[in-house]
C-alpha cells in the first residue's frame, strides 16, 4: 500500500508541475535553501578567512547542515502525510516543487519566443531571457550562438532539474515500501535539490569557492551520475529505432567523457545525438573562454526546430519514467 501510495504522490506532482510549474505566488523551498546557504557562506567565511582547510570544513559542515536539514523536512511531511489530508496535500505540492518540466519548457520557450522573425534584428530581448538560465557571457552572441547555448542548457537542465530528484523520488518510494520510516520521496528529493542548490551557488573553481564548493559540488555529482546515465540509456527510447539504442550511447560517451564535469557533458551530449544536433564549442564567462567538447559534429548546429526536439523529448522521456513507475506500482498491488 506504501509503494502505491507514494507512486500516486510522485505522479500527482508531475501532473502538478506540468500544470502549473513554479508559480511566483508560491514560496519556493529551493529559495529557502538558497537564503540559508548565503547566510551560511558568510558565517563560514569570517571564520575561515581565506585558510583552504578551515573552508574545505565549512563546506562540508554547510553541505552537511542544508542535506541532511532538507532531507528531514521531507521526512517529516511524509510522515505527516500518513496522518491527515492536509499532509498528503502538502507532499504533493512538496513534491511538484522539486520538479522542474514546466519551468525548463517555459524558460527555454520565452528564448524562442524573443527571437525576431527578421535577420538582424534586436536580439536584446531573447539575451536577457537567456541569461536567466545560463552562466555565460550572453551580451553579444548571435542568433545562432543563443540557440545553441538553450539547447545546451535544456539538455543538461533536463537531467539536473527533471529527471534527477524525479529517479531519487522513486528510489524513496521503493524505499518506504520496506519501511514507513525510511525517507521517502520527498525527502531523498529535498537532499537532492539541497546539494544541487550547493553546487549551482557554490561550486565554482574561483576565490575562496574553489574550497568552500567542493564538498557540495561533489555530492551533487555524485548524487546526479546515476540519473544521468539512465538518461543516456533511455532517451534513445522515445527519440530513434531502439536498434540504435547501443551507438548512440556509446557516441554520447565519446563525445561527452571529455568534459570536466561527470555529468553535463554526458547529458548534452546524448541529447545532441538523439535530437539529431551539434552542441558545444567556445564559450564567454566573464573574462575567460572555455572550450567545451563539441557533441555529434557530424550534425547540423542549433536552429529553433532543435531546441524544441529538445524539449519534446524531455516530456516523452517523463512520460516514460512515470509509465513505469506506474506499472511497478501496479505489479506490486497485484502481489
Amino acid at each position: 500500500m506504501l509503494f502505491q501510495s507514494g507512486a500516486a504522490a510522485v505522479l500527482a506532482a508531475a501532473g502538478l508541475d506540468a500544470l502549473i510549474g513554479d508559480p511566483l505566488w508560491c514560496p519556493h523551498p529551493v529559495v529557502l535553501m538558497g537564503k540559508l546557504i548565503s547566510r551560511l557562506r558568510l558565517w563560514v567565511e569570517r571564520l575561515s578567512g581565506d585558510r583552504p582547510e578551515a573552508l574545505r570544513l565549512g563546506g562540508g559542515l554547510i553541505t552537511a547542515v542544508l542535506v541532511l536539514g532538507a532531507g528531514s523536512c521531507g521526512w517529516l511531511v511524509e510522515q505527516l502525510a500518513r496522518a491527515s489530508p492536509v499532509g498528503s496535500a502538502l507532499l504533493v505540492l512538496g513534491l511538484a516543487s522539486a520538479l522542474a518540466a514546466r519551468s525548463l519548457h517555459d524558460s527555454v520557450a520565452a528564448i524562442l519566443s524573443a527571437l525576431p522573425d527578421q535577420p538582424q534584428g534586436d536580439l536584446t530581448a531573447a539575451r536577457e531571457r537567456l541569461s536567466w538560465i545560463v552562466g555565460r557571457d550572453v551580451q553579444q552572441l548571435r542568433e545562432p550562438e543563443i540557440l545553441r547555448a538553450a539547447a545546451e542548457s535544456a539538455s543538461e537542465n533536463a537531467v539536473d532539474g527533471l529527471f534527477a530528484p524525479l529517479f531519487w523520488m522513486i528510489i524513496g518510494v521503493v524505499l518506504q515500501t520496506l519501511s514507513p520510516q525510511l525517507p521517502g520521496p520527498l525527502a531523498l528529493a529535498w537532499a537532492f535539490k539541497a546539494s544541487s542548490t550547493l553546487d549551482s551557488m557554490l561550486g565554482y573553481r574561483r576565490g575562496r569557492l574553489r574550497w568552500l564548493g567542493t564538498a557540495g559540488a561533489r555530492l551533487d555529482d555524485l548524487l546526479t551520475w546515476l540519473p544521468c546515465r539512465l538518461v543516456m540509456i533511455t532517451l534513445p527510447l522515445v527519440s530513434q529505432p531502439w536498434r540504435e539504442l547501443p551507438a548512440l550511447v556509446r557516441a554520447a560517451e565519446r563525445d561527452g567523457a571529455p568534459d570536466p564535469s561527470p555529468n553535463a557533458g554526458r547529458s548534452e551530449a546524448i541529447y545532441a545525438h538523439c535530437a539529431g544536433v551539434q552542441l558545444g564549442g567556445r564559450n564567454r564567462y566573464g573574462e575567460r573562454w572555455i572550450d567545451k567538447p563539441v557533441l555529434a559534429a557530424d550534425l547540423p548546429q542549433a536552429d529553433r526546430n532543435a531546441v524544441n526536439r529538445i524539449l519534446v523529448l524531455t516530456s516523452r522521456l517523463e512520460s516514460l519514467w512515470l509509465l513505469l513507475l506506474l506499472l511497478v506500482a501496479l505489479l506490486m498491488a497485484g502481489q
